[in-house]
């Protein structure tokens, strides 16, 4: 399965020249033009990686990734800027960035720094739960004998339960994550992604009622 990549990049023409060189990378690849789009896609979408630029119209990629970082969101990030102060620099860095490319950009220098970064990236995000391992990039649970791979909303939900260990989630705090602003939340769904989990971590699942579930391992 090809890595998902989500592009934001304002300028119409340098977006469309990097969507066309990442996709023959064989990269997928979805765009945008501004930093709202971008919230759309990522609330609908499961990207393995962000390649922002910073310099957007309506709100800075800074402010972006900062809240998507606030979000608990560790998605790998690449900023591509034609700013030159160290200040700014830094200050991605202290968001949460990954790396940084200058303008105008060498193409084979920012699909080779891609490569390396998704490579780290997945070798970090697989986890360990019981018997499985999950992958959050592909949405693959895996032992030794066999795989299987969760639907995108379902993958989400694992993970949001996995960095909320012992602590409760709410229903309205799953539907802000799983579904988008221009989608209907729908409580036979959430109902659906539960128990597709359920099947395999039906242990660690606690539903408390009315208000969310919480994952637990203490008595697992």
């Amino acid at each position: 399965m090809p890595a998902k990549i989500l592009l934001l990049e304002d300028d119409r023409l340098f977006n469309e020249t990097l969507q066309d060189l990442l996709e023959e990378e064989g990269y997928e690849v979805d765009t945008a033009y501004d930093p709202y789009t971008a919230y759309e896609l990522i609330y609908t979408h499961t990207y393995d990686l962000y390649l922002f630029d910073i310099n957007l119209p309506y709100e800075d990629g800074l402010n972006l990734l900062k809240k998507l970082r606030e979000a608990d969101d560790r998605t790998p990030t690449v900023f591509l800027t034609s700013r030159e102060d160290k200040a700014s620099l830094l200050q991605g860095f202290d968001i949460g960035a990954d790396d940084y490319l200058r303008k105008p950009i060498d193409t084979d220098e920012l699909t080779a720094r891609i490569g390396a970064l998704l490579r780290r990236h997945v070798r970090k995000e697989t986890i360990a739960i019981g018997a499985y391992r999950f992958d959050p990039t592909t949405h693959r649970l895996e032992t030794n004998d066999d795989s299987v791979t969760l639907t995108p909303k379902a993958s989400k939900l694992l993970s949001l339960f996995l960095s909320s260990k012992e602590r409760i989630v709410t229903f309205e705090e799953i539907k802000h994550r799983l579904w988008s602003t221009s989608e209907e939340a729908s409580e036979g769904a959430l109902r659906v992604y539960v128990t597709q989990l359920k099947r395999y971590f039906g242990a660690y699942i606690r539903n408390v009622r009315g208000v969310g579930y919480c994952w637990t391992e203490k008595d697992a």
